[in-house]
């Protein structure tokens, strides 16, 4: 089974699990590194997830994925935290932190810079529009971001 179908089917197996708790899925990767395969989930609630939130979902996840056993290699899975730094990546991530300061890697170059931090002032037809100290509104069409996440304030 490829990477974006066991992703597919992480979220369908992982959905109950989360709303019974009322947790947010923020994001599910199936990787490999080096020589090892990684299911990592991550999830978040108001005021921030706990160690113990993340075995309960861990464990129960794993005995979904057991029952099924999608996934032919052997794999470590991992819930955890999205961090301070998560990553936007749907839709509505955009609109929950509106007005937060956010760092975007591009795949290309955008006036000779690869990564730019600025407010996030939301998502508009497929259009990430920041406020860049400096310079501006700056506009960067969603796909051409590697990744946008969270800035670290220091």
């Amino acid at each position: 089974m490829g990477q974006n179908k066991i992703e597919k089917l992480t979220d369908e197996l992982i959905q109950p699990i989360i709303k019974a708790e009322s947790f947010e899925l923020v994001d599910i990767e199936f990787k490999k590194e080096g020589p090892h395969r990684f299911l990592r989930v991550y999830i978040d609630k108001p005021g921030g997830i706990t160690l113990d939130d993340c075995q309960r979902v861990s464990e129960e996840l794993s005995n979904k994925l057991d029952e099924l056993d999608p996934i032919p290699d052997n794999y470590y899975l991992e819930v955890s935290s999205p961090g301070i730094d998560r990553p936007l990546k749907k839709n509505s991530d955009f609109y929950k932190f509106k007005g937060e300061l956010v760092e975007v890697k591009l795949y290309e170059p955008l006036d000779g810079q690869k990564t730019i931090e600025g407010e996030l002032l939301g998502l508009e037809d497929n259009i990430i529009k920041l406020l860049v100290e400096k310079i501006g509104l700056i506009e960067i069409p969603k796909d051409k971001a590697a990744i946008v996440r969270l800035a670290i304030k220091f």
